[in-house]
């Protein structure tokens, strides 16, 4: 009896929780997105006068209303650990980042885990399902210059070629820097048994962990955004820096996502907070754009290569619950990802305070003009 007891009182309280922390996002969502459009239809002249500072004061927004997100999950005891490579000095380069996609929050880790590195979160673009643009984000995201791609085999030829001019139109102008990408080109749970049988007609590595990637997209943006060809490979000159900007695309930074006990976290987990306190693992690893074949076929083993890898990585993962060391090393080292409290309040109050604002601006005109 005692027992039950205790069971019921659990489920209550993770209900009631659940009630307060969806209330408190429909909320959160009602004020900051409206704020976000309402100043950038404010800042119109400045776009028309100065359109690198319009796209500056955007991306500073855009990257508070990742933060909330962020915060959500950061709230909730989901916190990111992270492996590999510092991608933190080519924060300011070119670059075009691939990872591995189990669930819809690989999308809210990657907005958590990347917040603390420079600029990268409001000079980045996205590649992401068209579903997400009827998201309560997707207004967001289509202002911001992300790009929401149509999968299936009918839509593929047009939605590369509306990628191309995406990226012509926007990416330069909007002084974009990270792009984004899922290359396999859905989620592993709904695409694994299809991956897994084109391995085997075309005698391609078996994956569990990981799905083959689609190639049309990457090429797309590697050709698009790439420096000039030397020998079938994207060109970088020397490695420095400071010529980045004109160079075109400098790295190719892959992002491996690890859940614990290999259970994937969806954005109604993120949102609601059902489950408990757990740490998602992330493990970059950066290639140099010279290091990239651009033909077709060499592209395709490369990629093909890289999510060999991601499986070999996610294997020892989910045996160890640690990544394998570098090589050359012994030992592999971890680091936690924090947010700042007080920054992500910060944010929170600027955003109900600009929704308070506006209601009353509204409510002001509605009153003089109805």
């Amino acid at each position: 009896m005692a027992l039950m007891v205790e069971r019921a009182r659990r489920l209550g309280w993770i209900l009631l929780k659940a009630v307060l922390r969806f209330s408190f996002m429909v909320i959160n969502n009602l004020v900051a997105i409206p704020s976000y459009v309402l100043y950038l239809i404010v800042l119109q002249p400045v776009r028309l006068m100065d359109s690198d500072t319009f796209w500056y004061i955007e991306g500073v927004m855009f990257k508070w209303l990742l933060a909330m997100v962020s915060s959500w999950g950061w709230a909730a005891g989901y916190t990111v650990m992270e492996w590999g490579d510092d991608v933190r000095p080519i924060s300011e380069d070119a670059a075009v980042v691939i990872a591995n996609h189990q669930a819809t929050g690989d999308v809210c880790t990657l907005m958590m885990c990347l917040q603390d590195k420079g600029t990268v979160v409001r000079k980045m673009m996205w590649l992401m399902d068209h579903v997400f643009k009827y998201t309560n984000f997707g207004l967001v995201s289509l202002i911001h210059g992300d790009f929401f791609i149509r999968q299936g085999k009918p839509h593929r030829d047009k939605q590369l070629i509306l990628l191309k001019d995406h990226l012509d139109k926007y990416y330069h102008s909007r002084d974009r820097k990270w792009i984004v990408l899922f290359p396999e080109g859905g989620f592993l749970r709904k695409r694994r048994e299809t991956s897994q049988s084109f391995s085997k007609k075309n005698n391609l590595p078996f994956l569990k962990h990981v799905t083959l990637p689609r190639m049309g997209a990457t090429e797309v943006i590697l050709k698009s955004l790439g420096p000039q060809q030397e020998n079938g490979s994207l060109a970088a000159g020397d490695a420095t820096r400071s010529a980045s900007k004109s160079r075109g695309l400098q790295w190719v930074i892959d992002i491996t996502i690890a859940y614990t006990k290999a259970k994937p976290m969806d954005i109604q987990t993120w949102i609601l907070a059902y489950r408990s306190p757990t740490v998602t693992h992330v493990h970059y690893r950066i290639y140099p754009i010279k290091d990239v074949p651009v033909e077709t076929e060499p592209l395709t083993n490369w990629l093909y290569q890289r999510f060999v890898e991601k499986e070999e990585l996610l294997a020892h993962f989910y045996e160890t619950g640690a990544f394998p060391p570098p090589k050359g090393q012994k030992e592999a080292v971890s680091k936690e990802m924090t947010l700042d409290p007080v920054w992500l309040f910060l944010i929170q109050s600027l955003a109900f305070a600009s929704g308070y604002m506006w209601y009353n601006i509204l409510q002001y005109f509605y009153y003089v003009f109805f």
